[in-house]
């Protein structure tokens, strides 16, 4: 791994000015250093990128692609905006009926999971990685389940800690406050693809899981329809704050990897996202009239839900088990 510095002075979203550590990675599934050029684009915080562009490299040994170079752990802080959406706290959303498995299957939103329904699974100790705001900790700590919190936003954590009561750590995997065999479920909710060290994070889940116990990725799908549509402008993409961009293949290959039997892999729904795609290629002045037809809502739901009906669906959820 090669590491060298770069120097940012006039970034909006820094606090200050920094040097950024960057480091050249190899494949963060297989190990090999066998990557090849496919695409780059700019950091979309702020709109205009900021004057930073990043290259997308694809593995030739197992076809995982990943943002090489990248910032460092240490550093990739620096490009997180202090507004930066999902570290806000959501209102309170209206509850909403959980539907049958069959539903869910058909129209692909919303997830299930993320409305506290898994499939065989009776409320237990719930571990939320990357926890954000707090919506989703509290939504399971209505319906029974014991819950604690992961996030590496020191300002977040507290902000959890006052408003839903429960256990939040400050910190990423792996951390010294969790025990091995300790959680019944593990989810990483958009999480899997900010992490340096993918396969890494997953080994530590199964080790914090009791034998038997699940866990729930949901990532952006770099195999979707919308993402060969909008190139350098889907918002999936989001470098360099994602790092990682898995197809449903590799998303497989690597929770295999990790020692997890995989349920299921599905694709969801989000026609927000197709719309702010279309916003962002319209920015750029390169959208047309396709672009502008899906920034009106029902056309981007009709939309994301014939993506999802194809198999190429914006997002990935994932649910897979550790071995008894």
């Amino acid at each position: 791994m090669s590491i060298y510095r770069l120097e940012v002075s006039d970034r909006p979203v820094l606090a200050s000015p920094v040097a950024v550590v960057w480091e050249e990675t190899a494949c963060t599934l297989c190990g090999r250093d066998q990557a090849e050029l496919i695409a780059e684009a700019a950091d979309p915080l702020p709109p205009e990128g900021g004057g930073l562009r990043f290259a997308l490299v694809r593995c030739r040994h197992c076809g995982l692609t990943y943002t090489n170079p990248r910032p460092s752990p240490e550093s990739i802080s620096r490009f997180y905006p202090s507004d930066y959406s999902p570290h806000q706290r959501r209102p309170a959303a209206r509850r909403r009926r959980v539907r049958p498995w069959l539903w869910h299957r058909l129209f692909g939103r919303p997830c299930p999971e993320r409305r506290g329904y898994i499939r065989g699974m009776k409320p237990g100790r719930l571990l939320d990685v990357g926890c954000g705001g707090g919506s989703y900790l509290k939504r399971m700590a209505d319906l029974g389940w014991a819950v604690t919190g992961l996030d590496p936003a020191a300002g977040v954590v507290q902000a959890v800690r006052d408003s839903v009561g429960c256990e939040v750590f400050v910190g990423t995997l792996p951390h010294p406050d969790l025990r091995p065999g300790t959680f019944d479920l593990v989810t990483l909710w958009q999480v899997l693809e900010h992490v340096h060290e993918p396969l890494a994070t997953l080994r530590e889940v199964r080790r914090l899981l009791v034998p038997g116990g699940r866990v729930v990725v949901a990532v952006p799908n770099f195999a979707s329809l919308p993402a060969k549509w909008f190139g350098p402008h889907w918002f999936g993409l989001d470098l360099p704050r994602h790092l990682t961009h898995f197809t449903p293949a590799t998303l497989r290959d690597t929770l295999r990897a990790a020692g997890f039997l995989v349920e299921s892999l599905r694709g969801l729904v989000h026609g927000d996202w197709l719309r702010k795609s279309a916003a962002r290629k319209l920015r750029s002045g390169q959208g047309g009239v396709a672009s502008r037809l899906l920034r009106w809502k029902p056309a981007a739901r009709a939309v994301a839900w014939a993506c999802y009906a194809l198999g190429r669906a914006e997002a990935l959820v994932a649910v897979a088990r550790r071995p008894a």
